[in-house]
């Protein structure tokens, strides 16, 4: 029914060849949060989905929770295209998690996600997740969590092209330096960028309290946008902070905005 539902099996119950990427990046992320999720404290738990787009993985943790943890799993989806939040909230409908799963349409950058949470749910929000939220959507929902206070922050990038522009940036003012042939070439320019980003968001979370490390969550035949970052709250490496500016020093000296939001 779940499957079914979330359009990943067809209605005669097979797999088509063009979900099975879907299916696996869902089970393997469902895999790797798992376990921290369920060793919060007692009560429900609280997830908040940033950049929900069709709420794949958070529908499947509601369901786990009321069907295999015999524990409440609240989330709050925030996505700006109307339109997949109503596709969201009618697949939810369909396997009786829409009182668990809320949604909210708006910019992660423009919505009171602590007034929503409040107003749909309540209580300590214990994870924000973003799977797949494209460019800065992604150091967004870093932010989110860090300042809701979430104990894990999970997310998986897509396009990030931040460092990249500032990078283009660089090469179109005739910029100096030894990454310079870098800078001028586009396609090196945006994956080594998008590299590089991952490693500073690292940092980042690293300086910010969170003990955060960055791992395959799918194989690669499944989809390119493979790497998971995975942050639970712990000490401040205060290291972290002055690994970061070095990289950035290193690079060219273009950051990240993240880390103004993280570290002020």
């Amino acid at each position: 029914v779940l499957l079914r539902a979330l359009g990943i099996l067809a209605d005669d119950g097979t797999l088509p060849p063009g979900r099975v990427g879907k299916y696996f990046q869902v089970n393997h992320m469902v895999a790797l949060l798992g376990a921290a999720l369920r060793a919060r404290p007692p009560g429900p738990i609280g997830i908040v989905d940033a950049g929900c787009g069709r709420s794949y993985l958070t529908t499947v943790l509601a369901w786990c929770g009321a069907h295999v943890w015999d524990r409440p799993v609240r989330v709050l989806g925030v996505d700006r295209n109307p339109a997949v939040i109503a596709e969201s909230a009618r697949r939810v409908a369909l396997v009786g998690l829409d009182a668990e799963v809320r949604h909210q349409v708006g910019s992660l950058e423009s919505t009171d996600v602590r007034a929503a949470w409040d107003a749909t749910h309540g209580g300590p929000v214990d994870a924000v997740v973003g799977l797949h939220a494209c460019d800065g959507a992604t150091c967004a929902a870093i932010a989110l969590g860090v300042e809701l206070g979430a104990a894990v922050i999970a997310v998986a990038p897509c396009c990030q092209a931040e460092l990249a522009r500032g990078w283009e940036a660089l090469a179109a003012a005739g910029a100096a330096g030894a990454l310079a042939p870098l800078w001028g070439s586009p396609h090196l320019r945006r994956e080594t960028a998008a590299e590089l980003t991952d490693l500073m968001r690292l940092l980042l979370l690293r300086a910010a309290g969170y003990q955060a490390t960055a791992l395959e969550f799918v194989p690669h035949e499944h989809t390119r946008k493979n790497t998971l970052l995975r942050a639970v709250r712990g000490e401040p490496d205060p290291d972290a902070a002055r690994q970061y500016a070095a990289l950035v020093a290193a690079t060219g000296g273009v950051g990240l905005a993240l880390a103004a939001r993280l570290c002020s």
